[in-house]
């Protein structure tokens, strides 16, 4: 009895055990934010380089708080909610903001409206710190991108296409352009810029702040496209923009300085007939603006120093590549605009160059066999570059620093994985933002030799959370094709994993061109989502086929012209590789993806049918002639151009080899992807006699968000999953 006894009290003391592991629920993911990691909000190093400032929620509130890198401690706040209130009555969210340069007056953005996915209108106001006032940008509606002038007398904006400028003392606006329509753009982007070359403000304050350079973008003749949005009423209203597709005519795209003492308009004179213009940046003299330039096929790019006086460009530098060019935003002027700092992949990898200012070579500043995967910073005093690369590995990310001449390269980051930087104005500090595939945001302040001087966030009640669940953690593999091909690769064990036994597998792809996915960093809701189905018995792989980035120019730029064909391959050979894995059961291997993910899904279940159980698609581009002009023309060419690429390239021609179960999931206001992409595809399932699941998300556009939508379309992912692999 007493062995009984002891047995049963045993057995108690381990289901207890047991029981402190939770599993994890779909609403823990999309409703709860307990695994969701702090970060700090809207982070701006000051102009003096020893402060830095950002939003912070308190018991009073919210607040905009000044402080000290040296020492951690807040030394002002310089706006509260009750500032707000007292000056006008109501509180309000602080979304945005932008300093001035002694902080005397502050540009706040809020009730932010999306336009397209990186531009927002909001009420702007200006705080004036001493007075103690809160002023309307403007006594309109919302406006767009709204800047304070580097001397802080002036704010520019956007309202309605058209560019203003807004004097601060007097509070007097002066509209800048004209002609702003649904046509015209005038320092805001069009769609495809925006979208393609991530320029959304597309206007520029010289270093003085006596001019301001411009965009003038002309969409006249670009199609439009026009979606239905329904929003539950009776009759369904339009929704029209412009929206060139793969061959069709794109923006006419003009550069203007505008001066603000006389007003007076200088037109940018091209030195060619160039299809874009994807960068403008004011150099270190007030007078020189640098305008870069490239052809359609997107295989040359001129960069040319522009006279703000006369408007007359001149090439000093010309870049050519066989398949296509990059746009970065590494040009840097040095030296008092003597030289500056350049980035291209011409050895083969993305490395950093210095130049002089007429555009011949000083010296290589990087080389070896990683990327440059972005500039970071330049301390003009030091002569030092601080970049972020893939040096250590392909699916980490580090923080370096090197003198311009090439010299004393130094490592600062210590940790392996994902590592980041924002440096004050003083190049004295940095805050570096670092995770690993297992491990939340971590968020360090050090001082400019790498020395960590103290944490900022460390997370520590998501990491606590987890302790909760039973989290497989996420490790990382290669393997070899058939091909040749050394591929990277990710994987998510089941919890209580027995290799004795064969688990099903679920492939996580996006594969686009430049886009990785088995990165050493933490994966957020995605990541989350896994655990749940690693906890019902699934293995979760994600293989980084040819296309992807951070391993060169010929790894990345091989898909030239075959958009789908390599990539499909190398997932097919994953699929293959984990086939043959013992622990694996090769009869029920899936795959899904978002986008250019979703394509490869489409793509995997009819060209690669016989490796793929089940496939999900969310969002697809199923035709790359429905696709933007400048991101499709820049891998593939024009449709009259690439006619057997862009027909090899479209799942709908391989509708009939469509086998196992699939799944297609699109808003019906995406756009980015629009909704026709989904329509030709279910036309061409239907024409094969291809049965096949579907979910339509109403007025949702490429994101799939909003209210429970996320919840909602998680669970009919899991759901698809469970009663079908």
């Amino acid at each position: 009895m007493k062995k009984l006894s002891l047995f049963i009290l045993s057995s108690i003391l381990a289901l207890g055990t047991t029981a402190q592991k939770q599993d994890i629920t779909l609403s823990d993911i999309w409703q709860d934010p307990k695994f969701y990691p702090q970060g700090i909000d809207e982070l701006q190093s000051t102009v003096d380089g020893n402060h830095y400032t950002s939003i912070k929620n308190g018991d009073k509130g919210e607040c905009l708080v000044k402080y000290d890198y040296a020492t951690g401690n807040p030394t002002d706040t310089l706006l509260t909610s009750d500032n707000i209130k007292n000056a006008i009555g109501k509180s309000f969210m602080i979304q945005t903001y932008d300093l001035g340069p002694e902080e005397k007056s502050i540009l706040i953005g809020t009730k932010g409206e999306k336009i397209y996915r990186h531009s927002t209108a909001y009420n702007y106001y200006i705080w004036n710190k001493e007075k103690k006032t809160l002023t309307p940008l403007m006594d309109k509606e919302k406006e767009i991108y709204a800047t304070i002038s580097p001397d802080g007398k002036m704010a520019a904006f956007i309202y309605k296409s058209n560019l203003y400028v807004k004097n601060l003392a007097d509070d007097k606006t002066i509209q800048v352009t004209q002609d702003g329509n649904t046509d015209i753009f005038n320092g805001i982007s069009d769609w495809v810029y925006e979208e393609e070359f991530a320029l959304t403000r597309s206007y520029f304050w010289s270093p003085d702040s006596k001019s301001i350079a411009y965009y003038r973008f002309d969409d006249s003749k670009v199609t439009t496209f026009s979606m239905n949005e329904y929003h539950d009423s009776l009759y369904p209203s339009v929704y029209s923009f412009k929206y060139p597709k793969a061959g069709t005519t794109n923006p006419t795209i003009s550069v203007h300085v505008y001066s603000v003492a006389s007003g007076k308009v200088v037109d940018i004179k091209a030195p060619g007939n160039y299809e874009y213009t994807p960068r403008t940046m004011w150099t270190q003299d007030p007078n020189i603006l640098a305008v870069q330039y490239m052809d359609r096929h997107q295989d040359t790019l001129v960069l040319t120093l522009a006279n703000a006086s006369t408007g007359v460009a001149k090439p000093i530098l010309t870049e050519g590549d066989k398949t296509y060019i990059d746009i970065n935003d590494a040009l840097t002027f040095i030296n008092n605009n003597k030289e500056f700092i350049w980035q291209d992949d011409n050895d083969g990898y993305d490395h950093l160059y210095r130049y002089s200012i007429d555009g011949k070579l000083i010296n290589q500043i990087t080389s070896g066999k990683w990327d440059i995967m972005g500039i970071k910073g330049v301390d003009e005093k030091t002569h030092t570059i601080f970049y972020l690369s893939s040096e250590t590995s392909p699916i980490d990310r580090d923080i370096y620093s090197v003198n311009w001449d090439g010299k004393n390269k130094k490592k600062l980051s210590e940790k392996t994985g994902f590592n980041d930087a924002d440096f004050s104005t003083s190049y004295h500090y940095y805050i570096n933002t670092y995770s690993n595939a297992n491990q939340p945001s971590y968020i360090t302040l050090h001082s400019i030799d790498g020395k960590q001087l103290r944490v900022l966030e460390d997370n520590h009640a998501v990491i606590d959370t987890l302790k909760n669940y039973n989290i497989s953690p996420e490790t990382f593999f290669s393997f070899t094709t058939s091909e040749g091909v050394n591929l990277n690769g990710s994987i998510i064990m089941p919890a209580h994993f027995d290799s004795t036994k064969k688990y099903p597998v679920l492939m996580d792809v996006y594969g686009g061109p430049g886009i990785n996915t088995v990165n050493n960093e933490w994966g957020g809701p995605n990541y989350m989502w896994y655990q749940m189905l690693a906890e019902k018995g699934y293995i979760v792989v994600s293989v980084d086929n040819r296309g992807t980035g951070a391993r060169g120019s010929e790894f990345k730029k091989c898909t030239y012209l075959h958009l789908g064909k390599y990539e499909v391959a190398d997932q097919i050979a994953g699929a293959k590789y984990l086939a043959s894995k013992a622990y694996v059961d090769a009869t029920r291997i899936g795959i899904w993806g978002w986008s250019y993910g979703g394509y490869m899904a489409a793509m995997c279940i009819s060209k690669g049918a016989k490796f793929f159980k089940t496939a999900i698609s969310v969002a697809p581009v199923i035709d790359w002639s429905f696709y933007d002009s400048i991101y499709t023309e820049r891998y593939m060419r024009t449709p009259q151009e690439n006619h057997d690429g862009y027909w090899d390239s479209s799942p709908i021609n391989f509708a009939n080899k469509v086998k196992g179960r699939y799944l297609l999931i699109h808003g019906t206001g995406d756009d980015n992807v629009h909704f026709q992409n989904s329509i030709e595809w279910i036309r061409g399932l239907q024409k094969a006699n291809v049965p096949f699941s579907l979910m339509i998300y109403p007025d949702k556009n490429h994101g799939i968000y909003g209210g429970n939508t996320r919840l909602y379309l998680y669970n009919e992912l899991t759901d698809f999953i469970s009663n079908n692999l």
